[in-house]
């Protein structure tokens, strides 16, 4: 716990206090932090214990302000555990959120479509996982000022925010599918052997982010919610070399919808 005293501190001092909604933004998703009406913006490597993006679309970015009327809390970019983190580390900021007083977290990031009814471009709110990633946040000692030693994962997706989404959608006008994640470790895409295995055990899209921090979220009973940008589609009958600046491109599309529909749910949270 020393790490989020330390952590917390220095957050504090720099004027980050009672944030309501916390916002976690995945690849080619950051710019949803220009719609923020920014109070404090500090580099990742500043922050105490905070690791550092090494991914080249996340910004490393921590931004406190307001948005849709709620002061929020934004991750622009996160931490991946192909980058070499622990499970610990990738969750540290979610953690740090919750301790500074957030009520729920919003997530985005972008996945490949395994489920082809879902066009590339499109938004899927995630409303169950499936966590095929190597490890896990909460081995090790529990620390149970956070949560228990077991947290339940029946619906890790909170419903009454997924409905939010939902209702915020049908305002917008903005085709919102619903459906299964899947989480793996990456770096590489998958091949067309595990394509097929994602689609048979149940999975809509695929990611390499997202899981362990809706586990942290639920292990300390914070509220949380997702959304993919779904950036290819993953047909194994037809699949083609996987292009990453198309990917990026697509989500950074993508982003008009995404941002429109996240400043709805925040200010109706």
């Amino acid at each position: 716990m020393i790490q989020f005293t330390e952590t917390l501190d220095y957050l504090n001092s720099r004027g980050i206090k009672n944030p309501e909604t916390g916002i976690i933004l995945g690849t080619g998703l950051g710019d949803l932090a220009g719609h923020i009406d920014a109070e404090v913006i500090i580099n990742y490597e500043d922050i105490p214990n905070f690791p550092v993006s090494t991914v080249e679309t996340h910004r490393g970015r921590l931004i406190c302000g307001m948005l849709s009327g709620k002061k929020v809390l934004a991750l622009q970019g996160r931490f991946h555990y192909y980058e070499g983190y622990s499970m610990q580390q990738i969750v540290l900021p979610v953690r740090i959120m919750k301790l500074l007083g957030v009520s729920a977290v919003l997530l985005s990031n972008a996945a490949g479509g395994i489920n082809l009814s879902m066009a590339k471009g499109s938004l899927m709110l995630i409303d169950d996982h499936i966590n095929l990633l190597p490890a896990n946040p909460l081995t090790g000692k529990n620390h149970e000022g956070l949560g228990t030693r077991f947290p339940d994962m029946s619906r890790p997706y909170n419903p009454s925010l997924n409905a939010l989404f939902e209702k915020a959608a049908e305002e917008e006008g903005i085709e919102l599918h619903t459906g299964v994640y899947a989480a793996v470790a990456g770096p590489n895409l998958e091949t067309r052997a595990e394509y097929r295995f994602l689609r048979t055990i149940g999975a809509d899209a695929v990611g390499m982010s997202t899981v362990p921090e809706v586990i942290a979220c639920n292990h300390m009973r914070l509220p949380c919610a997702a959304v993919s940008v779904i950036t290819d589609e993953c047909d194994p009958d037809n699949l083609a070399p996987a292009n990453i600046s198309d990917i990026i491109d697509t989500a950074a599309m993508a982003e008009k919808s995404l941002t429109r529909l996240f400043k709805n749910v925040i200010g109706n949270i």
